[in-house]
């Protein structure tokens, strides 16, 4: 037995005769799956051939010895198109764009329809040109707006222009103070000066701490949003916490309302404080209310209780019996399936092709036409600060929320990484291992049968392809041997915990002496553009009911009447009627349909949208906060023609503009017939509706129950269930005599045993950051860093 309880690999006798079972290699038929538009699958036949893979599994299955496993590479991908259209910006790209908006002749103080018809003639159809979207600042103007530009085509040449992006959004020009985060809104002197320095005197007397602008700081600072309503102010409630490890679990009963509207940071200051329910309309009478004792203040936690640890990730507790080993991991024995082409962000997986995008607001999703995706949650509570929050994470970026994976947590040892590169506060970030893609056994068979007649006894193993990208959300988009695309979400993290006193009963559950998990929802929307055997697609409604039907051979010793089942399919024709939620019980569904492909039986050929895990919509309707920026929450699905002017449900100004939002989704329905048209749509999960936080959430929330899905799966697109042309599959033979041993047929894919390659030494790489001439450049410090990362969730006030 080695030591630390393992017990050391040694070779063992295996037995080497001949299986009396066949062992010739079929010559089956699967069907081609190309995501080449997220799903515009191209169906034909194609022959498995008979060669052996280019590494001999023999050598495996050796008898006298167990070898090395081959190296967990992943093949070379062949792309049907040699360019991926949705690569993101290079380094390169983004510096040469910034050089030449910044060029003094400038004078500044890409359709899908072309995309698909490049992807299914690649070789005879150009690439259509490739533009960056700009979003300008201009500050110094007389007044202040911002504005949205094209730049391209790229790269950047003789031929490349600007002009004004307005006809995807709703609103022209965004106002100023609607602008995206701003480093400004918590690192202007004034901030200091006029918000936190007065109440240095306060944080002693009341917390025991101090928010000096200094590194030993014991206090810090979290804003809320959104920030503005239509624009004309910009104001955020500031919330104060303990500066200890989680301190989002550490808030204080002490609230600010600071006016950073306009340019001109010197008239930026505080509007309003609230302490333990008290409202004071100046930062002196607040002071003066302390100073002659009118003041009712909130008991400080007990000495016992002022133990902070319990919000960090340290381990605690007596270790689990045999928790000193470590856990199974996955180990592709006999080499990776999948094939991936790095340049091109292309992956290959038995019959499923794929190209991957990134960028900044959606994060990664396999494309062609895309999957972006934007999420917004409402909390509740009896404190300003929670029950002013409503975030829509879209303002942030879900793709600058991105964060490099943790081999052997995030994704297996074996997963392959993929990078990515946006645009931060601080430069152009590149993240080496922002997407992980591999291989899973689901751990049950995706078909079975036990039965006794010929060939009716088997099953295929289920296997799935998955690619995965992670921020505070774990986002998998999950591919399935029978043609379903399941898309899952999950979140683990902090929570933006609220002050708990007896007050808070009806908004949260208490998680520590004076800290609450308030209610809330969570609510991201995708939009999927499905394309099912070509783009002429159509909305079918099935429900399903019941009636009592009379039949002849019914009278019997059960009366003459049964009561029975009935299925109901109606195509929804306008877009108007297509804002959807799932029917109660489930009891039917949505499919997108094409009316002019049938399969074999004379069946319209479909996708359907199936629920998963926590299917759900937004609760809150008619809050100021949202009031009109994210409608696409009220919803469990929508479907609407697709228009190159509707690329997204919303945007990153819509946050902050609630009631005049620059993409105002319920003006996409605007009465178009939607039968044989191209469809989009956009269908909503994460979270059980609403979120009721509970003690087990600290210090985080858990994966296992926070999480939801939809599935896109076939419905009569094949003739039949096509993963039963896999042979990783088993089929077995009633013996002639009860008794005796199955005969069976594995295709001639067998287990292989071999000795894996030892997992690399875990190493979390820090995010490469490179400055506007696209050199390579650093954080001056730990706190720079996560000032980058944690934005408004932590201000760290500087002198």
């Amino acid at each position: 037995m080695a030591s630390g309880g393992y017990q050391f690999l040694k070779p063992t006798s295996v037995d080497t005769t001949p299986s009396p079972r066949s062992r010739y290699r079929l010559a089956s038929s699967i069907v081609f799956l190309t995501v080449s538009a997220f799903l515009l699958f191209k169906s034909g036949r194609y022959l498995l051939s008979n060669h052996h893979p280019p590494t001999s599994l023999e050598a495996h299955n050796n008898a006298e010895s167990i070898g090395q496993c081959i190296a967990n590479i992943a093949p070379a991908a062949s792309p049907p198109a040699p360019v991926n259209p949705w690569t993101s910006l290079t380094i390169t790209e983004i510096v040469q764009i910034q050089d030449w908006l910044f060029a003094p002749e400038q004078g500044l103080n890409l359709t899908l329809a072309a995309v698909l018809s490049y992807l299914s003639s690649p070789f005879t159809v150009n690439l259509p040109p490739r533009f960056a979207r700009v979003a300008i600042h201009h500050g110094a103007a007389q007044e202040p707006i911002v504005k949205n530009y094209l730049v391209g085509p790229l790269p950047i040449g003789p031929h490349t222009s600007v002009s004004p992006l307005t006809d995807i959004y709703h609103v022209d020009p965004i106002p100023y103070n609607a602008r995206p985060f701003d480093a400004r809104d918590w690192s202007s002197p004034e901030i200091y000066s006029n918000v936190a320095a007065p109440l240095a005197e306060a944080f002693e007397e009341l917390f025991d701490g101090q928010a000096a602008g200094l590194s030993n700081d014991t206090l810090v600072a979290g804003g809320c949003g959104p920030f503005s309503f239509d624009g004309s102010f910009r104001r955020m409630w500031i919330g104060w916490r303990r500066n200890v490890p989680g301190p989002f679990l550490h808030p204080l009963n002490f609230y600010q309302y600071v006016d950073i509207s306009g340019t001109d940071s010197s008239q930026w200051k505080p509007l309003k404080i609230v302490y333990n329910h008290q409202v004071f309309d100046t930062t002196e009478s607040f002071l003066e209310a302390l100073r002659n004792g009118s003041l009712e203040r909130a008991p400080l936690p007990v000495q016992q209780d002022m133990d902070f640890s319990w919000s960090t990730r340290k381990r605690i507790g007596a270790q689990r019996d045999l928790d000193y080993l470590p856990g199974p991991r996955s180990v592709s024995f006999a080499g990776l399936r999948f094939r991936i082409d790095r340049e091109q962000q292309y992956v290959s997986w038995m019959g499923w092709g794929l190209y991957l995008g990134f960028d900044r607001g959606h994060g990664s999703q396999p494309v062609g036409h895309s999957i972006p995706k934007r999420k917004d949650h409402l909390r509740t509570g009896n404190d300003p600060f929670q029950s002013s929050t409503a975030w829509l994470d879209r303002y942030f970026g879900m793709g600058h929320a991105v964060r490099d994976m943790l081999p052997g947590y995030d994704c297996p040892y074996e997963a392959v990484y993929l990078p990515a590169t946006t645009f931060g506060l601080t430069g152009i970030l590149s993240r080496d291992r922002a997407i992980c893609v591999f291989e899973h056994d689901s751990e049950r068979p995706l078909t079975r049968h036990l039965g006794y007649d010929k060939d009716e006894f088997g099953a295929v193993k289920g296997e799935t392809l998955t690619s995965i990208y992670a921020a505070m959300t774990i986002f998998d988009y999950i591919f399935h041997l029978d043609g379903t695309i399941e898309v899952r979400v999950s979140a683990s993290g902090y929570l933006q915990a609220g002050y708990w006193d007896a007050d808070q009963k009806h908004y949260g559950a208490r998680i520590w002496e004076t800290s609450m998990g308030s209610l809330h929802d969570h609510v991201i929307n995708y939009k999927v553009d499905l394309d099912v055997a070509g783009t002429a697609n159509t909305l079918l409604k099935t429900t399903t009911g019941q009636e009592v039907v009379t039949q002849p051979w019914y009278n019997d010793d059960w009366g003459n009447e049964v009561i029975q089942q009935t299925i109901h399919r109606q195509y929804i024709t306008n877009e108007d009627d297509a804002l959807l939620k799932f029917p109660d019980n489930f009891q039917g569904g949505y499919s997108i349909v094409n009316q002019e492909e049938k399969n074999k039986w004379g069946t319209v050929r479909g996708y359907a949208i199936h629920p998963g895990y926590s299917p759900i919509h937004g609760t809150v309707v008619g809050s100021k906060r949202l009031l009109k920026n994210a409608n696409w929450a009220r919803y469990n699905l929508a479907i609407s023609r697709r228009k190159e002017t509707e690329p997204s449900s919303s945007s990153v100004w819509n946050f902050n503009l609630p009631g005049a939002p620059p993409v105002d989704f319920h003006k996409f329905f605007d009465g178009e017939n939607i039968t044989q048209e191209d469809l989009v749509a956009w269908i909503n999960s994460w979270d059980a509706s609403p979120r009721e936080p509970q003690s087990e959430d600290a210090p985080n929330t858990r994966t296992n129950t926070a999480t939801s899905s939809f599935f896109l799966t076939p419905l009569n697109y094949f003739d039949h269930d096509v993963s039963i042309d896999s042979t990783n599959a088993i089929l077995l033979q009633t013996p002639s005599h009860p008794g005796d041993p199955f005969s069976f047929e594995d295709y001639g894919v067998q287990p292989v045993q071999c000795v894996p390659k030892a997992p690399a030494p875990f190493e979390y790489a820090p995010v490469h950051i490179f400055d506007h001439r696209g050199e390579e450049a650093g954080f001056e410090n730990v706190e720079a860093m996560r000032s980058e990362s944690e934005l408004y969730h932590r201000i760290k006030f500087e002198l």
